[in-house]
């Protein structure tokens, strides 16, 4: 499937808690809106916390990232899902759209450091190599949107999603930075129980 909602209790719609790994506006938080919306999105700065949430209880499920159309497989998540014992209740392939962002009034020109998650930098290699920058790996995508709005330096920006910009109040650069017309993440639903 692609963006349909997955993993919904037939037996209860009050909704429940989802983790995943990421600041407010990243990939596997948007991922959460669409495919979960009726319940709480719960962040968590590693793959590992959020599928601990999940095994403690703190959290129903997680929606994690596991395979990307672009580089192959998503590490360490993909390992983590593997080893985690728990089951997967749904899928879906998601497309990923990196954009980049840096505070208001930045011009292209003035950047010299972007910052991202190292999987979201595969996704752009071909593209980041072009333009000159110089790469710096963050925890997260939306992490390193929300570093750059803190420090306000217009020599830096991030590759965020578009909604990473509009949480952390930046401006949109450059869309469509991805190598690949067609990248795509396939996101799956761990939980304690299945079904």
């Amino acid at each position: 499937m692609t963006t349909e909602a997955v993993g919904r209790p037939d037996h209860d719609d009050r909704g429940g808690r989802t983790a995943f790994q990421g600041a407010p506006g990243a990939f596997s938080h948007e991922a959460c809106i669409e495919l979960r919306p009726w319940d709480e999105h719960v962040p968590f700065d590693t793959f590992e916390q959020a599928i601990a949430a999940v095994k403690s209880g703190d959290c129903d499920c997680a929606l994690i990232p596991v395979e990307n159309s672009t580089i192959g497989s998503v590490e360490p998540a993909a390992t983590l899902v593997a080893e985690a014992g728990l089951p997967v209740v749904g899928d879906a392939w998601r497309p990923i759209r990196m954009a980049l962002v840096a505070i208001e009034g930045t011009a292209i020109e003035q950047i010299r450091t972007v910052a991202s998650h190292p999987i979201a930098l595969r996704q752009c290699t071909r593209t980041l190599a072009e333009m000159g920058f110089e790469i710096v790996e963050a925890f997260d995508t939306a992490g390193a949107a929300r570093e750059v709005a803190e420090l306000g330096d217009r020599t830096r920006a991030a590759i965020a999603p578009i909604a990473a910009a509009e949480v952390y109040g930046l401006t949109v650069l450059r869309n469509d930075l991805q190598d690949s017309d067609d990248n795509r993440t396939r996101f799956v639903l761990l939980a304690r129980e299945p079904g």
